[in-house]
């Protein structure tokens, strides 16, 4: 499965996330294989999965932004057990551990907000995720460093909009991009 969702990503390396509903509708009518799914709850987010898969696309999760999931590897159990997602994405090193325990596609998401967190990401190529996630997404020299510094294919997101950011993301090294903004998926 892995070899297939890397597969998908070079083919489009945009990622649509989506937060709302509205994000939803719009995403399956995008030109985009995967979705992050920043949003729901533990009634809806079946049902989210569901139609994001019916759409022929990838489903990941934000298990830490699903409403009545708590920050504990029975959370990762919970998506694995009741949705279709095809893998999940997290803060947490016991999360992304739990997702690839149960073979999903796991995203260990982290904030480069300074040198402190640049030295906590490389620590944690220990973990393995099938990739880490970046934010914010507009630091090609950090996109480069961290990729070389873990060898672990890297994703970024947040704060980008425009085409010469996704390009310059993707130029340094990025796997693909996310973001929330719709026109963006059609770049």
């Amino acid at each position: 499965m892995e070899q297939d969702i890397y597969e998908a990503l070079e083919e489009n390396p945009i990622i649509a996330a989506i937060r709302d509903d509205e994000g939803l509708e719009a995403c399956l009518n995008a030109d985009v294989r995967m979705v992050f799914v920043l949003y729901g709850d533990v009634c809806s987010i079946p049902k989210i999965v569901e139609r994001i898969k019916a759409a022929g696309k990838i489903a990941v999760v934000h298990v830490d932004l699903i409403l009545g999931l708590a920050a504990k590897e029975i959370a990762v159990d919970y998506i694995h057990e009741n949705t279709r997602a095809d893998g999940i994405i997290s803060t947490r090193a016991n999360l992304v551990q739990r997702g690839k325990k149960l073979h999903m596609f796991s995203v260990l998401r982290v904030f480069l907000i300074d040198s402190m967190a640049l030295a906590d990401i490389v620590a944690q190529k220990n973990l393995h995720p099938d990739a880490l996630d970046i934010l914010p997404g507009l630091m090609p020299t950090m996109i480069r460093k961290v990729r070389a510094a873990t060898g672990l294919p890297v994703l970024t997101g947040g704060l980008i909009t425009e085409k010469q950011e996704i390009l310059q993301a993707l130029e340094a090294g990025a796997l693909a991009i996310s973001t929330t903004d719709p026109t963006a998926w059609k770049m």
